[in-house]
């Protein structure tokens, strides 16, 4: 086999050669993520099995100063597993093993390859639970859910990935290996594992996670709402949450989500519905009967065309598999969308939902909704031909009038899904020029050479490199120390 140049060639030296692929055929299913309007083609992927290997192919990039982007599933919506053509990709699907599980500390350590359900089914037999649930979790790994802080249905109860970190052991993109956190939240110090959630995979690669477990619910009371408009659905949210009920989970699919859903699965739902609403209380069997009460009469106040609560766990499933869906299944209705990740404040859901739908008329572009209705997160599925001239231009337009909107509400760009290539020219409408540039100082700390997922997150250009800032390495901040 030859190689382009004689670094990828020293690259090569580190894997067996059945696991650096280097061939254009190979190297095909790696030129984007999910969102497949951004491609582009590495030099290589390198396929590590042990965190060692991971540790000595960083070392090597940082020395060569090769670009790499780490990936596991590629599920990214926003381009955060997106390669750069210059550079490498350093998949981890076969990083993909449980450490350690203590059902007693209540506890998982785990590889960044392991699939988010996978956790929850080794944890299910001693009655716990992995919390965090985005609707790719049949397939999305840990390591991604890290580095965009994931969160899904349930997160209004529950949170988002970084409450369910204990502790992370990573390699950086300056080479260093570090060890955060523990198996305990009785830390002392800066929450350098907080920090490191969420940073789209610009900071370097987590090696092992100490994930937090909890116990599996004893009781759900789960309800299907549906309203003649969006409007009602989001009322009934507020009204919800202004009850002072806590739910695991509030989400709302408008009327193309539900067609798509049961299209796909054969989902049941009310017809002539606009819009219908899920809401789920779990916990204590007599904390969720005294809920379910309260629940219901807000539920019947808010005047849905019906209202249906699972009477099993059969149809609890039923109903969230219509739920889950809705992403995949909204292919069924359009060749191609947009999926994009708006938050709201909830007390201006109905407002962005209606403003959502006359952007989209006036722009002669349909659009599905499906959202975290507890915490505003909102999911605008952007359906368009990508076939048509102009129609990949028109849907983006109207994905960047929504996220505006949303800053303009005083939400954010991103819930979950992050910021990646799709987003970051609009990081400005968020944020000042000087909390960008802290932002870069920060990531440079990490990433001197800005070698680690470049070109995601900042606007224009890479984060500047760490000298440019005077500042010194991570060993006399003490936040970091070489295995």
């Amino acid at each position: 086999m030859s190689f382009v140049t004689p670094t990828l060639q020293r690259l090569a030296t580190l894997l067996p050669p059945e696991r650096f692929l280097t061939q254009p055929e190979q190297l095909a299913a790696y030129e984007s993520d999910g969102l497949t309007a951004f491609r582009a083609r590495p030099l290589a992927v390198a396929v590590p099995e042990t965190a060692d290997e991971v540790i000595a192919l960083v070392r090597c990039c940082h020395d060569e100063r090769i670009p790499f982007v780490a990936r596991g599933s590629g599920t990214s919506l926003s381009g955060g597993s997106l390669p750069v053509t210059d550079g490498i990709v350093i998949t981890l699907n076969r990083l993909n093993r449980i450490l350690h599980l203590d059902p007693a500390q209540r506890i998982a350590v785990v590889e960044p390859g392991v699939i988010n359900t996978q956790v929850t089914m080794s944890a299910a037999p001693y009655g716990l639970h992995f919390a965090p649930d985005p609707s790719s979790q049949s397939i999305c790994t840990i390591g991604g859910n890290v580095a965009f802080n994931s969160g899904g249905a349930h997160c209004l109860k529950y949170g988002m990935t970084s409450n369910h970190v204990l502790g992370i052991k990573a390699v950086l993109g300056s080479g260093e290996v570090v060890e955060w956190g523990g198996r305990s939240r009785e830390n002392v110090g800066p929450d350098w594992c907080g920090l490191f959630n969420g940073n789209e995979g610009l900071f370097g690669i987590a090696l092992a996670i100490t994930l937090q477990l909890l116990p599996r619910a004893e009781c759900f009371h789960t309800i299907l709402a549906g309203y003649h408009t969006l409007e009602q659905a989001g009322d009934a949210v507020s009204a919800v949450i202004a009850s002072g009920l806590l739910p695991g989970a509030i989400e709302i699919m408008d009327a193309l989500a539900l067609e798509a859903a049961a299209a796909a699965v054969h989902a049941e739902y009310p017809a002539g519905c606009e819009a219908v609403l899920i809401v789920e209380l779990e916990g204590p069997r007599e904390a969720v009967a005294a809920d379910r009460e309260r629940l219901d009469r807000i539920i019947a106040a808010s005047q849905p065309v019906e209202a249906r609560p699972a009477r099993d766990m059969d149809e609890r499933a039923a109903i969230w598999k219509g739920r889950k869906s809705a992403f995949s299944a909204v292919g069924r209705l359009s060749p191609d969308f947009i999926v994009q990740d708006g938050v709201v404040p909830r007390r201006r859901l109905g407002e962005a939902l209606r403003r959502i739908g006359e952007m989209a008329r006036e722009m002669n572009v349909r659009c599905a909704n499906v959202f975290h209705a507890g915490d505003g997160n909102l999911h605008p599925l952007i359906l368009f031909d990508g076939r048509e001239p102009g129609a990949l231009e028109r849907g983006e337009a109207l994905a960047g009038r929504i996220l505006r909107m949303c800053v303009e509400m005083g939400g954010s760009l991103t819930g979950e899904h992050g910021i990646g290539v799709e987003k970051r020219n609009y990081l400005p409408d968020m944020f000042s020029a000087d909390e960008i540039e802290c932002m870069a100082r920060i990531r440079a700390a990490f990433d001197p050479c800005g070698i680690s997922n470049p070109g995601k997150m900042f606007p224009g250009k890479e984060a500047p490199a760490l000298s440019q800032h005077g500042l010194h390495p991570l060993e006399k901040a003490g936040i970091a120390s070489r295995e």
